[in-house]
């Protein structure tokens, strides 16, 4: 479950959580390892209308170069095919090779996929979230990540605060653990 926590900070980027999850706008969540990317992402899901339809997570960092297409175009159904109707969510994805960047971004534009080894391509109708830890302004200005993609993924961004940001939300997140160890440790 989500802990949303209680500090002005919380509650501002559940607000904009709020806004923007019915909408089809591209999210950018960025934020240190651990700072819960992913929560926010399926709380845009649970948000949206389409909270119904699947949600897919890939993790971008965990996949070899080699094997991305067929990760995100499938042999037959891939993950874009698969969350269609859905939501994708692409973490990490500053960890995307250069050349499976340009994949991504004509399959975003064009909204349609060719599996690996087919000749026809698929339609796809998803919504797209992603999350890093890095900074991809940095990684547009230094050549390692496409301007364009950038854009095309940052149509509204979200930074996932550490605890360190918010400490007076600390407290409840320690009950919640501890309440869960309890429980587990009957």
């Amino acid at each position: 479950p989500y802990i949303k926590g209680t500090s002005l900070e919380a509650d501002k980027l559940y607000e904009y959580i709020r806004l923007v999850a019915p909408t089809m706008m591209t999210v950018l969540i960025t934020g240190e390892s651990g700072s819960g990317k992913e929560y926010i992402a399926r709380l845009i899901h649970a948000q949206s209308n389409r909270k119904e339809a699947p949600f897919i997570a890939v993790d971008c960092g965990a996949i070899p170069k080699d094997l991305a297409a067929s990760e995100f175009f499938g042999h037959v159904k891939g993950a874009f095919v698969a969350a269609s109707g859905g939501m994708i969510f692409l973490d990490e994805i500053g960890n995307l090779s250069y050349d499976v960047q340009v994949q991504l971004l004509r399959a975003l534009e064009e909204r349609k996929v060719k599996p690996v080894g087919s000749d026809k391509e698929i339609a796809f109708d998803v919504r797209i979230i992603s999350a890093t830890n890095e900074n991809l302004t940095k990684a547009v200005a230094e050549g390692n990540f496409r301007e364009d993609l950038y854009h095309r993924l940052n149509e509204f961004s979200l930074k996932a605060l550490s605890l360190r940001e918010r400490k007076e939300d600390i407290p409840g997140f320690a009950n919640h653990f501890l309440d869960a160890s309890n429980e587990e440790l009957g």
